[in-house]
């Protein structure tokens, strides 16, 4: 086993981070289904890839009033066929071209093996289709600034899928955090474990984007500054893996903006609950698998602890609903997933990763 330490002293961000942080407090990511939809056809999803995560994404689509999925293409025109029966999909498609040049599809949502993301969304952007790409968004921040760029050339929609920061339990942790019901926010933490990755064939290789921090570090780094609405300002990390292979654990320590401490841990061995907590001088917040909950504990300053729970049928929905009303806004980007947010994690996992294998 090999453990690296990382020190950055450096903002990742650049002058983006104030923009989201006063459009997020703006925008309502509910308005479009909260008024019960208008009278427009359904936004038409086309999916590109076959992936494990297809079927629950479908589900949220389905629970959404204003969209509908469409086609699911494959490089093998039998994965997707197979898929489309099974889903009761209208269309399947045996290259992921075909689904680009379809024109009644309205936005392609990619859920590719990570290090395909970047060419996936490069070749849907080119043809001038909306995207919604899975986390993490791509393997370095190059590549990146390259899709925005032809989304914006393109004059189409991108935004990274991170459907945690849409949860209605969420939007309450935001809130109570906002409020100043946990006074002083000094520390927070993270932990998310899997006992098993081994029905991720590429999960340990690196040219394939595997490892830990790649496969789950967005979803803290994004949520925690997303609910606190601070910018991280230093990040040390370290790593345990094996020679030639990527990360089976990783631990990040977080300073904020205004002081507040953090820590990120990952590990894809260990059988213990996953979970966010929040600490602040009046109260604290726990979070059980935070990235799709429907409940979290709020513990008060005198000791009290209530159950917040907030059901849902599938927590895609919500995150799908904000990009319907994007789309339906002719927006570019996300005002909560933004641009900004989406390169500045890029930046932060991009840069462990060439710290802890680069020179190996």
């Amino acid at each position: 086993m090999v453990s690296v330490n990382l020190h950055i002293k450096k903002s990742f961000w650049g002058n983006g981070f104030f923009f989201f942080v006063e459009m997020v407090s703006k925008y309502s990511f509910f308005s479009y289904s909260e008024r019960g939809g208008d009278h427009m056809d359904k936004i038409r999803y086309g999916i590109m890839s076959t992936a494990q995560i297809v079927p629950r994404f479908v589900a949220g689509l389905r629970e959404s009033a204003q969209a509908e999925v469409r086609g699911i293409a494959s490089r093998r025109l039998e994965n997707a066929q197979k898929m489309a029966k099974e889903l009761a999909i209208p269309v399947a498609y045996g290259s992921y071209e075909e689904l680009c040049k379809d024109e009644t599809i309205d936005i392609i949502y990619i859920p590719t093996y990570n290090q395909g993301h970047y060419s996936a969304a490069k070749l849907a952007l080119s043809q001038g289709k909306p995207v919604l790409l899975e986390k993490p968004f791509t393997l370095n921040a190059a590549e990146a600034e390259e899709l925005f760029a032809i989304a914006q050339e393109q004059g189409v929609f991108l935004m990274e899928a991170q459907k945690s920061v849409f949860l209605p339990i969420t939007q309450k942790v935001k809130a109570t955090i906002q409020e100043g019901r946990l006074g002083e926010i000094l520390w927070v933490q993270s932990v998310t474990a899997y006992p098993n990755v081994d029905h991720i064939p590429w999960f340990y290789s690196r040219e394939a984007g595997g490892g830990a921090l790649h496969g789950s570090g967005s979803y803290p780094l994004q949520y925690l500054q997303y609910v606190l609405g601070k910018e991280i300002q230093v990040v040390t990390g370290t790593a345990t893996y094996q020679q030639g292979a990527t990360d089976s654990q990783c631990n990040l320590a977080l300073k904020f903006a205004e002081g507040t401490l953090g820590n990120i841990f990952i590990n894809v061995g260990l059988k213990i609950p996953s979970e966010m907590t929040i600490c602040g001088t009046k109260g604290q917040i726990v979070i059980p698998n935070f990235w799709k909950t429907d409940c979290a504990y709020y513990t008060d300053a005198q000791g009290n602890t209530v159950k917040w729970s907030e059901q849902f049928t599938s927590e895609f929905t919500y995150e799908i609903n904000h990009v319907n009303q994007c789309l339906q806004d002719k927006k570019l980007t996300s005002p909560v997933m933004t641009k900004e947010l989406t390169i500045a994690t890029v930046k932060i996992v991009e840069s462990f990763y060439q710290e802890w294998f680069d020179n190996e």
